[in-house]
């Protein structure tokens, strides 16, 4: 879909939606909207996640029966590379959960797979904006979301932590500001 489509398609799939009936302790679920937002990003054609949203079989089933009960929009068909570190970023996501919503664990599943593309993190989920995964992050992952004090983009603030409990710095200077990309990795996501 052109940017266009995508801009006036984009809200009309996510409300219909989320306005789908579903048990109490979903409709409470902050992360339901979000879920909404990047499945009518992919049937829009944004994003790189493969129509499973990197989900198994049986969770892809569970999220739509519970989520968005009814209908089930069809996702474009999208081949990704699984990255070699894709489990570890699960683990790691899963590490850092809310723990409130089951939606949580799906989360780092489909966070992860995302970060295989090269684009910005949220580009690569199919969100609208940046504020969408900041919303996901803070609400499904806060621990982990709160360490990201210098607002650095998720994706680069995810594999730094990640390498970093492993004791790899990948990074040439010892603090971000001392280094040569810093505004590569601290400008505005757009």
């Amino acid at each position: 879909m052109n940017a266009c489509t995508v801009a006036t398609q984009r809200p009309l799939i996510q409300a219909a939606l989320l306005a789908r009936p579903v048990a109490a302790r979903v409709l409470v679920d902050p992360n339901r909207p979000i879920l909404a937002s990047l499945i009518a990003g992919r049937r829009c054609g944004v994003g790189i996640l493969p129509a499973h949203l990197g989900l198994s079989s049986a969770e892809i089933a569970r999220l739509w029966a519970e989520y968005f009960p009814g209908e089930k929009s069809a996702l474009p068909a999208h081949h990704l590379d699984e990255t070699p570190e894709r489990q570890d970023i699960i683990d790691l996501l899963l590490e850092y959960r809310a723990g409130h919503y089951p939606s949580e664990i799906w989360l780092a599943t489909i966070v992860a797979t995302a970060c295989a593309g090269s684009d910005h993190l949220w580009q690569d989920l199919g969100l609208g904006r940046r504020e969408e995964l900041s919303h996901l992050l803070n609400h499904a992952f806060p621990r982990l979301a709160r360490q990201n004090t210098g607002d650095m983009k998720w994706k680069k603030f995810i594999y730094r932590f990640y390498c970093a409990r492993d004791g790899i710095y990948v990074c040439p200077a010892p603090s971000c500001r001392e280094c040569t990309d810093y505004a590569h990795c601290f400008a505005p996501e757009t």
